[in-house]
């Protein structure tokens, strides 16, 4: 990468390379298995201009979004977390009137709208991905098959009226046009109408050795600081800011039209301060995260190695994107990891991609009562432990790989390797 896709500067500096590696979400049917696989760098860097963590765009979103294996509903914890923010966001926004209008970029299966449709108020989806846009349809969500762009934002706009609230969670990392997108946000937005972004902070990223969130679908990993900076280049403005646990750590950002926003509130103040006492507005908070990503491979690798020549056998839960970024990185295969499981059956019967880990249903691991399930979706920690502490009633253990590796060996006890 040459130049920033932002600020367009050309002082680029590394911060990880985790090699090559398949598209996180490509998994393989049975008959793709004998056919070459495309693998693309995984080299995250940094602008030491305006501080935006970046990955070089080498697959486009339509390669990625057209078909998407990920259906957001799947996560009970999730879509409580989409219920409460409808609660909040209908106060902050006043969505209490009758003429209201909601649009969400980026709606998945309609995990987050259909508590808008319950309460009533107008809204409509823009989904590209064919297949989950049409599971949104079936819960009642409307929704329109589509990438958002400027030109997108303008059509919706006239056709439905500009929108009191667009959220786009979860989403403001996947686009590689920075600036398009943000205009295209601004293009949908009322004059005096909120935005509200959810995304991953940069910072608990580097905090928390979560390296296996970067994958060739996150184009950018956002600060508050260089958010600011993106929210700008489309005309919006932050004025407030949550840190939220999700996803290991993430920041919503609230938004308005440049000639509303008025002035930011303290919270935001309080993350700059975080974030510059990181380091993060210069190099020196980004040297040592290339050298703590190699010790979590070395530490989960020993521990894999060593449960397979005492005769132990080690599953995985969940196949998400980041899991793929970890077993491709570490070079795990079925030798070490016999298979994994996920709730979503649009992944059973596949394969994980790069690695070739069979993908089956969640039933699997009380039929064979392994030694270690390996929990992959490390972020949904409290859901997993629960929902998984049966594995306790032979023995098992779960084992969580991230931000160290940590085996639970019982519902109270909890040791760290």
């Amino acid at each position: 990468m040459t130049r920033c896709r932002l600020c367009g500067s050309e002082a680029m500096a590394s911060v990880v390379d985790l090699g090559a590696t398949p598209p996180c979400e490509s998994f393989l049917a049975a008959d793709q298995l004998d056919r070459p696989e495309p693998a693309y760098p995984l080299h995250l860097q940094v602008c030491t201009d305006c501080w935006l963590a970046q990955i070089p765009p080498l697959i486009t979103p339509e390669e990625t979004f057209k078909e998407y294996a990920y259906f957001s509903s799947f996560s009970t914890s999730w879509v409580e977390h989409a219920r409460a923010f409808v609660a909040g966001a209908v106060e902050r926004a006043g969505l209490d009137t009758s003429d209201a209008f909601v649009v969400e970029v980026a709606s998945n299966d309609g995990y987050l709208l259909k508590h808008v449709v319950d309460r009533g108020i107008r809204c409509l989806g823009i989904e590209p991905s064919v297949n989950v846009g049409a599971a949104a349809r079936d819960k009642g969500v409307p929704t329109l098959t589509e990438f958002l762009s400027p030109e997108t934002g303008a059509a919706v706009r006239a056709e439905h009226g500009p929108a009191n609230l667009v959220v786009a969670n979860n989403v403001y990392a996947h686009i590689p046009d920075v600036v398009g997108f943000t205009q295209g946000l601004r293009a949908l937005v009322a004059d005096d109408g909120w935005v509200s972004i959810e995304v991953q902070h940069l910072l608990t990223l580097i905090e928390e050795n979560q390296y296996d969130t970067i994958y060739h679908e996150h184009f950018q990993y956002y600060t508050v600081a260089s958010a600011i900076q993106a929210l700008a280049s489309g005309g919006l403005t932050l004025v407030d800011v949550e840190l939220l646990p999700t996803h290991g750590g993430s920041i919503r950002l609230w938004a308005r039209p440049a000639g509303v926003a008025g002035e930011p509130s303290e919270r935001v103040a309080d993350v700059l301060s975080r974030e510059k006492a990181a380091g993060l507005q210069e190099l020196s908070g980004y040297t040592e995260f290339s050298a703590r990503v190699a010790k979590v491979r070395r530490d989960l690798l020993k521990f894999l190695i060593e449960a397979a020549e005492r005769g132990e056998t080690v599953v995985g839960y969940g196949a998400p994107g980041k899991g793929n970024t970890l077993l491709n990185h570490c070079g795990i295969r079925p030798d070490l990891l016999a298979y994994t499981v996920d709730r979503n059956p649009y992944k059973h019967g596949r394969y994980t991609p790069g690695t070739r880990i069979p993908i089956l249903a969640p039933e699997q691991i009380a039929a064979d009562k392994p030694d270690y399930v390996l929990v992959l979706p490390w972020n949904l920690r409290a859901e997993l432990t629960e929902q998984l502490s049966y594995v306790h009633e032979w023995g098992g253990r779960l084992v969580f790989p991230i931000p160290e590796l940590s085996i639970v060996e019982a519902p109270s006890r909890k040791v760290t390797a």
